[in-house]
């Protein structure tokens, strides 16, 4: 099956409309994503591009909120939004999905954190959604948070982060197919048919 690279950071609000839909694209449409989790922060700080200037910002994070309930809304899923934004414990969050990665649970866990943050309005990294998120996909909360704050965890992120830079990522989610990168939950489509018109 042909496969197209997802990077996303937990903790872009956008990325949510990609987790709650790709297994079913997957399905639908005979392709398989691979997940890779980075710091969308860190790639934003070194562009200087910081998105949470509420007060300077606001018509734009009005837009954003509104935007994702509207595009949840075209996709059949829910969206209460705005949710708490942004996360206290981002790199937490994202560390755990690389543990996720290695230990093959971080579908699960990504997808399951999302819905917490977007329907219930609890932040991925922070508690009660962590460890809820863990129980409910059968881990054990204090081992993993335990091992994703490690420092081979930490090095892989950190490996994930400079890996999506140089593949000229500079936002989440974005897709890649024979090194073209498509930047959007909107793009994802575009992926696929890239994919098929390239295979």
């Amino acid at each position: 099956m042909s496969k197209i690279e997802f990077w996303f950071s937990i903790g872009s609000t956008y990325t949510y409309l990609s987790t709650q839909r790709l297994e079913a694209l997957e399905k639908e449409k005979s392709v398989e994503f691979e997940w890779f989790p980075f710091s969308v922060r860190a790639r934003m700080v070194e562009m200087e591009n910081i998105p949470f200037m509420a007060e300077k910002k606001k018509q734009k994070i009005d837009y954003m909120w509104r935007d994702v309930k509207r595009r949840a809304n075209f996709y059949g899923f829910d969206a209460n939004v705005p949710a708490p934004y942004p996360l206290k414990e981002f790199d937490l969050a994202n560390q755990v999905a690389i543990l996720g990665k290695k230990e093959g649970w971080i579908k699960d866990y990504t997808i399951l954190t999302y819905k917490k943050w977007f329907l219930e309005h609890q932040e991925p990294g922070s508690e009660p959604n962590l460890s809820k998120t863990l129980i409910e996909i059968g881990l054990d909360p204090e081992e993993i948070i335990k091992l994703a704050k490690l420092s081979d965890i930490v090095n892989e992120y950190e490996k994930n982060t400079k890996m999506a830079k140089n593949k000229g990522i500079f936002g989440s989610p974005s897709f890649i197919v024979n090194k073209e990168v498509f930047w959007g939950d909107d793009r994802c489509e575009d992926s696929i048919k890239w994919l098929f018109k390239n295979s």
